[in-house]
């Protein structure tokens, strides 16, 4: 069962500055797909060391391996600040949180003292006006002048990619970017991906391995505000799975292969529709220790920070003792954490 509004286990360890992932790995002399891996077994704990490339190797025939496909938008930008017709501030933040519909988002404003009805003009025919806020959190609502693909194409013209304090420089959109993704909508990538290539894919499907898409555009996971507490139940985010997709995935479950998921993103998606039986709609599904998984046999992921809520979810998949003492030796050995960062394959 789903446990309701539970406290994360809020796991706490040491983790060095240096084993942040600064750069891409294409910026460190490494092919994307071939950042270190480490597989743990999660009957029994035990872990091995590898290049992601060699993937296909702990896999077998039959497994189908499911992967998002949403495309990460910039999801910073700059506007000035109006109240009533009266400039307060130039070139204030605006982040990206939460598409509502072709029009409203849900955005961390980053500044103080914003009230509905003030005004944001990013230049060119795109403005925004505050709408109203999301109840108990710092996001606003806001009402942007264009809709659907034109305000899309707007945030790609005049944003930049989400970028936290351990990224050092502002890399270019593409980086952010898994080589499959074709969807437009991710506030921040959907890392789990990130370390494929065309070449990886093709390799496993040569060896049998199937490969699903689904659709889920990830939200903004940290809102620059420490004291907040900010559950998964409270983060929703939107999913589609095409019924073909769901069908293999379904079809290799059944015949005894793996099901495979690429990120927490694709758990959250699959387990939904699998308790629902909808393709579609939002998910704030908390899945950790408590919660019994339905469809997913393993998990594709990088390395999570202290206290993050997604190393909640990994506990669904192996004991917490297991999941922190391969943790601890992802440490000695040197792994490198968030999205530029190395793969863990828990299977």
């Amino acid at each position: 069962m789903m446990q309701s509004k539970a406290e994360s286990i809020a796991y706490d360890f040491y983790l060095p500055s240096e084993l942040n992932a600064s750069h891409p790995p294409e910026r460190r002399g490494i092919r994307r797909d071939h950042v270190n891996m480490m597989v743990l077994d999660k009957t029994t704990g035990s872990v091995k060391h590898d290049k992601f490339f060699e993937l296909d190797q702990y896999l077998n025939p039959g497994d189908i391996l499911v992967l998002n496909n949403s495309r990460t938008i910039p999801a910073i930008l700059k506007a000035d600040w109006h109240r009533k017709g009266r400039l307060l501030k130039k070139d204030t933040e605006i982040r990206l949180a939460r598409k509502k519909n072709d029009s409203a988002w849900e955005v961390l404003i980053v500044a103080e003292d914003v009230k509905a009805g003030d005004q944001f003009c990013f230049g060119g025919n795109l403005e925004a006006k505050v709408i109203g806020e999301v109840f108990k959190s710092p996001l606003k609502i806001v009402q942007f002048s264009i809709q659907g693909r034109d305000l899309i194409e707007a945030f790609y013209s005049i944003g930049e990619p989400v970028r936290y304090e351990y990224i050092e420089k502002p890399w270019k959109l593409d980086y952010y970017q898994t080589v499959f993704a074709s969807q437009p909508g991710s506030v921040e990538m959907p890392s789990a991906g990130r370390a494929f290539s065309w070449e990886l894919l093709f390799k496993l499907q040569r060896k049998g391995i199937k490969i699903a898409y689904l659709q889920l555009h990830t939200g903004l996971s940290y809102l620059l505000d420490d004291h907040y507490e900010h559950s998964p139940e409270d983060h929703y985010e939107e999913f589609v799975i095409a019924q073909e997709d769901m069908k293999a995935i379904m079809e290799a479950k059944s015949s005894g292969g793996k099901v495979i998921a690429v990120g927490t993103t694709v758990v959250r998606a699959l387990e939904t529709a699998k308790r629902t039986s909808i393709l579609s709609g939002w998910t704030n599904l908390y899945v950790n220790a408590e919660y019994e998984l339905q469809l997913v046999d393993g998990i594709i992921t990088g390395f999570h920070e202290p206290k993050a809520s997604h190393l909640d979810m990994l506990t669904a998949f192996v004991k917490e003792k297991k999941l922190f003492s391969a943790y601890t030796i992802a440490i000695e050995k040197n792994y490198l954490w968030h999205e530029f960062g190395d793969i863990n394959l828990i299977i």
